[in-house]
């Protein structure tokens, strides 16, 4: 094996045309850690705020891009003993995605659910630790809830469509078309609402209001879903692409006792994220070996091609899940 690899670096902070192919030394695992040989790599909006330098990586952490891939095992560091070379893995990474290896914790690769491709197992790790996480960790989702899910035809809505519904929620989400709407719909939510026409609000008012609701626009959103929950409700903010800051009024909050809560994953302890690849393992990975939920995948890039799947990411044109194929 050579000892350097192909890979895609951030040239210097800037739009999609900074992704350039390079070459790049070979990373040797260390203690509990495992080399992946990366088959595909998944595409996430933090590889975006990491590229235009909104979002820096942990000290170390690999300077590339890339949160989550699937492929084999390459090597075991000392101290691995549930993998070993030649396993199947999809895994959750600290960075450094877009290359032929990867290192990461062994505790955050999970199986290639049975029956799967390696190209839709490179779109679980990212979407499912976050909605899991959030929904039912932080948002204490339960059987029977109403979940309001905007963005349900990205690659986290589609996922937290299919867990919530799942788990027996009523299953709500926004979208900004009629074509995303339907998708929704089909996933499994009883009620899509086109953002461009249509008011959520007055529609969650309608059903007595959200129990959750799972946010990454933020900014003008946040007044508007504090108005869309039910008593004792509770918001989740995992982004915020329209901005973190906003004027509210917190008496609503304490007059119907709800709560704002939110999280990043990837500063997020190695042990935090090892116990949530445990509970997927056990709740979640025997709904995807039976079908019952699926990566929803919109296309697929070559590894050099990284920039093109950036812009089309940006467009918000896609559905689902965008890899990059290594």
């Amino acid at each position: 094996m050579s000892d350097v690899m192909r890979a895609v670096e951030i040239t210097e902070p800037g739009g999609p045309e900074v992704l350039k192919p390079c070459e790049y030394p070979i990373p040797t695992p260390g203690a509990g850690e495992v080399l992946i040989k990366v088959a595909y790599a998944g595409v996430n909006r933090p590889d975006a705020l990491q590229r235009a330098g909104l979002y820096r990586p942990p000290a170390s952490a690999s300077p590339l891009p890339g949160l989550e891939a699937a492929g084999v095992i390459a090597a075991v560091g000392p101290n691995v003993n549930e993998w070993k070379e030649g396993d199947e893995v999809c895994a959750l990474l600290p960075g450094g995605g877009y290359a032929e290896y990867v290192l990461t914790p062994a505790a955050h690769c999970l199986p290639v659910p049975k029956g799967m491709a390696l190209r839709e197992a490179a779109c679980l790790p990212e979407t499912f630790f976050t909605v899991w996480s959030n929904v039912f960790d932080r948002g204490d989702l339960k059987a029977g809830e109403r979940f309001l899910v905007h963005g349900g035809s990205s690659g986290i809505g589609t996922t937290a469509i299919q867990l919530a519904n799942a788990f027996g929620a009523r299953v709500f989400a926004t979208a900004g078309s009629d074509e995303k709407c339907e998708v929704c719909r089909q996933l499994g939510a009883e009620q899509a609402i086109n953002y461009r026409e249509d008011d959520f609000v007055e529609a969650m008012k309608v059903e007595g209001g959200a129990n959750v609701i799972l946010d990454m626009v933020g900014g003008s959103y946040l007044p508007r879903n504090i108005k869309a929950l039910a008593t004792e409700g509770r918001l989740v903010q995992i982004a915020f692409l329209q901005g973190p800051k906003v004027e509210l009024n917190f008496a609503q909050i304490m007059l119907r006792r709800l709560t704002i809560t939110g999280s990043t994953l990837r500063p997020q302890s190695d042990l935090a994220k090892a116990r949530i690849a445990d509970t997927l393992r056990a709740k979640v990975w025997p709904l995807l070996a039976n079908g019952r939920v699926a990566p929803v995948m919109d296309s697929e890039f070559p590894l050099e091609d990284a920039s093109k799947a950036h812009a089309l990411m940006e467009t918000n044109a896609h559905i689902g899940k965008i890899v990059l194929k290594v």
